[in-house]
């Protein structure tokens, strides 16, 4: 624990203008440890202004972590539609479960016990027992990384241990142990709205005076150093969209819990092949997945969609199943067209919806129409389907890159 002191004429300076310009996101209207949890949760992978709906939605459909255990995880998972990533939906409801089951509820106070729950790391940790419990920590994340080595004119890569722990050290340096979830706060909000990536605005900073970067560097925006990227690895992949010739249903399977975009539904297909034509390894696909296989496969077009360690292309194909659908196991079911976007989905099949039927998006998607990353078959055009006697509109699926 620190010896107790007061903040420097810096951190001083920050707060006061934190207390002034903070922003009225909804995370601080009630400042409920849980509320605080699934709000750092979420900002870790999303930015501000896309994390305000799907924090209020979320929080509105499971208002505490009883709420949150008690709902199934397909339902989590459909209210966390769209805001990706969705190990971390996972990572909730699982966390959420074990505290009812073995603390009545109540999040732990401690950086050490709050990292023994599922998906809670260093940063999370800090960041809720600094917020909710005024543990004086440092929360450091992409924002106070820039924000200390501009502090601090320190040229070392940000993503290597060393450095971090050097940029940690010099946000502690300014922690008063009275302030340090405002303290926290102030430098995420720094970060966010002036001391930006490429035109930090040094002209209306409050701690400026401070800045090594702003006093002795032409430009401060050179600060972190770029490291080098390494290469995302690009996945080709077949998509097959079977519907069952007597009800115009699809079939659709959920991802193993464990694996990537673990419990979300999508259509069978995977990994094509070296030298293997996409049609082939489609119908492979289909028949390895499934056991069933179409006797003509048409093609509808590419999707094409970034991960944050790989890309994939996806090259989609409507076939249809005209014997009898038989007992389908678990995680795999018929589902009528027009439920499809009911089901918690993979952004990638979103856009495989969106080339079938242009201009509609999954409910609550948050997906923006006029960015398809989708490519249509010149020869394809999409055709409706009757399911159950009414004229349904076409949709899709994607498939999963295996290894």
């Amino acid at each position: 624990m620190p010896e107790r002191r007061g903040p420097t004429a810096r951190a001083r300076a920050l707060l006061r203008w934190f207390a002034r310009h903070r922003r009225p996101l909804p995370w601080r209207r009630d400042r409920a440890p849980y509320r605080i949890w699934v709000a750092e949760v979420l900002l870790q992978q999303t930015r501000v202004a896309q994390a305000v709906p799907f924090f209020e939605r979320f929080v509105r459909r499971f208002p505490s972590v009883e709420a949150l255990a008690r709902a199934p995880l397909s339902e989590v998972l459909r209210v966390w539609a769209g805001a990706g990533y969705y190990a971390r939906a996972r990572h909730l409801h699982a966390a959420a479960r074990r505290l009812v089951r073995e603390r009545a509820g109540e999040l732990p106070r401690t950086v050490p016990e709050l990292e023994a729950l599922p998906g809670v790391g260093p940063y999370i940790a800090r960041a809720v027992a600094s917020l909710a419990f005024g543990v004086p920590v440092v929360a450091l994340e992409a924002n106070g990384l820039r924000v200390a080595a501009r502090w601090s004119l320190d040229e070392g890569d940000v993503r290597t241990p060393r450095v971090r722990a050097r940029l940690a050290a010099v946000l502690a340096a300014d922690l008063a142990t009275g302030t340090p979830g405002p303290y926290n706060e102030a430098i995420m909000e720094l970060g966010e709205t002036v001391c930006l990536p490429r035109r930090p605005r040094c002209d209306v900073c409050p701690v400026a005076f401070a800045c090594r970067a702003r006093r002795e560097l032409p430009d401060p925006a050179v600060l972190p150093r770029p490291g080098a990227r390494p290469r995302r690895p690009h996945v080709r992949g077949a998509v097959v969209v079977l519907s069952e010739a007597a009800t115009g249903r699809w079939l659709v399977q959920r991802r193993a819990a464990d694996d990537l975009l673990g419990g979300l539904w999508e259509f069978p297909g995977g990994k094509i092949e070296p030298g293997e034509r996409p049609r082939d390894a489609a119908r492979r696909e289909l028949r390895e997945e499934t056991g069933f296989a179409a006797p003509t496969l048409e093609f509808v077009g590419t999707v094409r969609h970034g991960y944050s360690h790989f890309t994939v292309e996806l090259h989609v194909f409507r076939g249809t199943h005209a014997g009898p659908a038989g007992r389908l196991p678990p995680g795999r079911r018929w589902v009528a067209p027009e439920r499809i976007p009911r089901l918690p989905l993979p952004k990638a099949t979103e856009k495989i919806l969106r080339l079938l039927t242009p201009g509609r998006a999954s409910p609550d998607s948050g997906s923006r129409p006029d960015r398809t990353g989708a490519s249509r078959s010149a020869a394809s055009r999409p055709r409706p389907v009757r399911a159950r006697g009414r004229r349904t509109p076409a949709s899709g699926g994607r498939s999963r890159a295996r290894r």
